[in-house]
């Protein structure tokens, strides 16, 4: 491992939206050595070539995306009358949402690390707080991998950070990982910036981000930050939807974070909030401007707490999308949902959870349903609520300690994809 200059905050390579139009998600292309499996995710991904993804935004030219990644929407789309005018702003130097007072190793210089074991034997060295800042330059070539199906069989390859502190994990451009990252403990202020996460080997027994509390405390004040994870959407046999484990998941006690402009793509079962209906820990967690992409379900499936979904885009999920759970409350605004199986319910848990709806695209509810290809379909659990009517059901409690201003949502389904995700240079989206 070598020093370097990379703190965790500055913009990396670049990126950003460019150009007005409709545009494909897929093609796009970098260097960097990263690219996806036969049978394994669809779309451009960091560091390679995709397949043909999924078509956005309405009309005019092509878009490309910056540097890697998936090209995605519009710079300008329509609705209702209403313009929305999409371009890249600067990076975050901090998170929005309850993770809001996370920095990480801060302005510590970076070590760089090439493999997985070079990054655990960083954290495995540090004393445990005071900062430390690992800027990940490693490559995984995804085509390796012909057959996602083989992956489920293999032992589980992950990066623990256990009971320490102050740590920021950051990818480099065109760097691409085969393990995932394990926050436990009382480990607290840790960002994973500008990584990418694929096909993981160890199936239900490796998330690709897992915040996971144990008996000497759980993590609090996490930043998950401009990373790309997908798996594969296959079925395999022996493995089932267990092929593969989440995608960020976050339990037992984790507290006060934020997940923010990540690509989340190709993937059985994305997000677990609480383990088991016991799991009822009042955590709270801010998604706001992610791109879910071609998915199942948990985006994300929450037991208890408090979740605030802002500006986020929902498009393919083929089984549910927003299920909250045993008590739990959810603020859901400004996002854009597209062809969505069950958008926001509560099912399959022992108590329904509730919903306040504000301001997302289908804003006149079932009358848009079919305009957005918004499916329900009844669920046998019992109890179970869905947004049929698509009002809310409770209001949201929390005060939630942050001010944010709310993106339209025609504007996010237009530029975001071009922002989300690694490679991107960090930036953010900027709506007019």
């Amino acid at each position: 491992m070598t020093g370097g200059a990379v703190g965790s905050g500055g913009a990396i390579g670049s990126g950003g939206v460019t150009g007005t139009g409709g545009a494909s998600s897929g093609g796009a292309s970098s260097s960097g050595g990263a690219s996806p499996p036969a049978g394994g995710a669809t779309g451009a991904r960091t560091g390679g070539a995709g397949g043909a993804g999924t078509a956005r935004g309405g009309g005019g030219g092509a878009v490309t995306a910056g540097s890697g990644g998936h090209a995605g929407g519009s710079g300008a789309t329509s609705s209702g009358g209403v313009t929305a005018v999409a371009s890249s702003g600067p990076p975050e130097t901090k998170p929005l949402g309850y993770g809001q007072d996370t920095t990480g190793g801060g302005s510590t210089p970076a070590m760089d690390a090439s493999s997985m074991a070079e990054v655990q034997a960083a954290i495995d060295a540090y004393a445990g707080s005071g900062g430390l800042t690992i800027r990940y330059t490693g490559h995984f070539d995804f085509s390796s991998i012909p057959d996602p199906c083989t992956q489920w069989q293999l032992p589980a390859q992950i990066v623990e950070i256990k009971k320490k502190n102050d740590i920021t994990l950051l990818g480099a451009d065109g760097s691409a990982a085969n393990f995932g990252v394990h926050i436990a403990s009382s480990s607290s202020n840790i960002i994973v910036r500008n990584m990418t996460f694929g096909l993981l080997p160890g199936g239900d027994a490796a998330d690709a981000i897992s915040l996971e509390g144990m008996s000497g405390g759980f993590p609090i004040n996490v930043w998950i930050d401009h990373n790309e994870l997908f798996s594969s959407m296959a079925t395999c046999a022996g493995a089932g939807d267990s092929s593969f484990d989440g995608l960020v998941d976050i339990k037992k006690g984790a507290d006060k974070v934020t997940v923010s402009y990540n690509y989340l793509h190709d993937h059985h079962k994305v997000s677990l909030n609480g383990y088991s209906d016991s799991d009822t820990a009042v955590r709270h967690v801010t998604f706001h401007h992610n791109v879910f992409e071609n998915v199942g379900s948990r985006t994300p499936l929450q037991r208890g707490g408090y979740s605030h979904l802002l500006n986020n885009v929902f498009d393919k999920i083929d089984t549910s999308g927003i299920n909250v759970r045993m008590s739990g409350y959810t603020l859901i605004e400004g996002n854009a949902f597209s062809n969505v199986e069950n958008p926001v319910t509560s099912r399959d848990s022992s108590a329904i959870g509730f919903w306040d709806i504000r301001a997302n695209n289908n804003v006149t509810g079932p009358a848009d349903f079919a305009t957005f290809g918004i499916t329900w379909v009844a669920s046998t659990s019992t109890p179970t609520a869905d947004a049929t009517a698509w009002t809310t059901s409770a209001p949201y409690p929390d005060s939630l300690g942050y001010t944010y201003a709310v993106d339209a949502a025609a504007c996010v389904q237009a530029g975001l994809s071009q922002v989300a995700g690694a490679g991107k240079g960090l930036a953010t989206l900027l709506c007019k």
